[in-house]
């Protein structure tokens, strides 16, 4: 393998970061309700941070398959929006350093990738590897939103119940880095925020609140969120205002709730999205339909009203 110190560059002028905390939130893996944007966005626009190390997208990234914009004006192109791939340093609201990477997740290399990442993380000290995602479940919004944690050892995750048993999932590369980190003897968690299906598409600033209150518990860090919570607020009442505008739609909610609840009791014996609730419809049922609502209610009025 050719040597994964040559896919980034890093920068000369780093201060001492101690063990830092390292959080990957890369893009182009499942995001449901945009969380792990959101809170990615969060963070850098938050705190103060700089990027240390970038990556040579160019050995990582298929342009043709995901075409970065470039803007047209006139008789010239006037700009383009070239993908980056970075390793950022930031300041929590205590001033504690640690690291944020974000970017395209890559297309080919990535065993080469997930040894430079792991590479630099042990170049930088780097304690503890957290990765983020989000992930569409068969869950009201009207309940807390939930978080599936793993980890590369059990004791990074004391204290949290499995949602989920055995399941077959494809493969992303924040995922193989944890893996690869585990193999190595290095200590990784990721957290993977529940969104409800019929929400799935939008953002739901919930869900990127709960992974950052997450990391914070699992780290120390303080980190940034009370513009989420606000925000989660406002989209709540929305989500609330259209679920009741049909009787149907309010019952599905309802038997989201009850298949919620029904688990929850008796969390620990069977998989959340598995139909085990007798004369309930399936979750796949439920949340179809409350989508399909949700989506007509989003259209444009055709008469104009």
């Amino acid at each position: 393998m050719l040597d994964p110190h040559e896919l980034y560059e890093l920068t000369d002028d780093l201060p001492d970061l101690g063990q830092p905390v390292l959080i990957q939130a890369l893009t182009g893996f499942v995001d449901a309700g945009n969380a792990s944007r959101l809170a990615r966005e969060q963070l850098l626009t938050s705190l103060e941070a700089r990027p240390i190390a970038t990556f040579d997208l160019d050995q990582l990234f298929d342009y043709r398959s995901r075409r970065p914009i470039m803007t047209f004006v006139e008789d010239h192109w006037e700009s383009y929006d070239a993908p980056k791939l970075e390793l950022h340093l930031l300041r929590d609201d205590d001033g504690t350093p640690f690291l944020l990477l974000t970017g395209p997740e890559p297309d080919v290399q990535w065993e080469r990738f997930v040894a430079a990442v792991a590479g630099l993380g042990a170049r930088l000290g780097v304690r503890l590897t957290v990765g983020l995602n989000s992930i569409p479940m068969a869950v009201p919004h009207t309940r807390p939103t939930g978080v599936t944690v793993h980890a590369t050892r059990r004791e990074l995750i004391a204290g949290h119940e499995p949602w989920l048993q055995r399941v077959q999932v494809p493969a992303g590369v924040g995922h193989l880095l944890e893996f690869r980190l585990g193999e190595l003897g290095r200590d990784a968690i990721g957290f993977a925020a529940h969104v409800p299906h019929y929400v799935a598409q939008t953002e739901y600033p919930a869900a990127a609140e709960v992974l950052l209150a997450s990391v914070s518990r699992a780290t120390g860090l303080l980190l940034p969120s009370d513009e989420l919570r606000s925000a989660a607020e406002v989209i709540r009442v929305e989500i609330d205002r259209q679920v009741a505008q049909t009787e149907d739609a309010a019952a599905l909610v309802q038997a989201l709730e009850e298949q919620y609840d029904a688990f929850a009791r008796g969390r620990g014996g069977k998989n959340l999205l598995a139909p085990e609730m007798g004369s309930l419809p399936s979750a796949e049922e439920l949340a179809a339909e409350l989508e399909r609502f949700l989506a007509e209610q989003s259209r444009p009025n055709d008469t104009g009203n």
